[in-house]
């Protein structure tokens, strides 16, 4: 079997390079959904919660900790999806 990989990489490195790639795409483009859908149902949470208190002057804001959370998880899901693209595109030049 690792013979077989061997040779398939020695044959055809694009396609390997491209796997490393889809590697890292994959977790990538799960992360920003995962937050970018983790945000969404906090704010309706919050704005269900504003319209239950019937407030006039309603700001929709998450708390300092969980805005920090969320905008680190989407800068490591599109780092993750640049640096694939940077793989991807490494692969060409093969």
């Amino acid at each position: 079997m690792s013979l077989h990989l061997i040779s398939l990489f020695t044959n055809h490195p694009a396609k390997l390079i491209n796997l490393l790639a889809l590697l890292l795409a994959f977790p990538g483009s799960w992360l920003l959904h995962a937050t970018r859908r983790r945000e969404q149902r906090a704010l309706a949470i919050l704005e269900a919660a504003a319209q239950n208190r019937r407030i006039d002057d309603a700001t929709l804001m998450l708390d300092g900790a969980t805005q920090r959370m969320n905008r680190f998880f989407y800068r490591f899901g599109f780092a993750c999806l640049g640096v694939a693209l940077i793989v991807s595109w490494v692969s060409t030049q093969f």
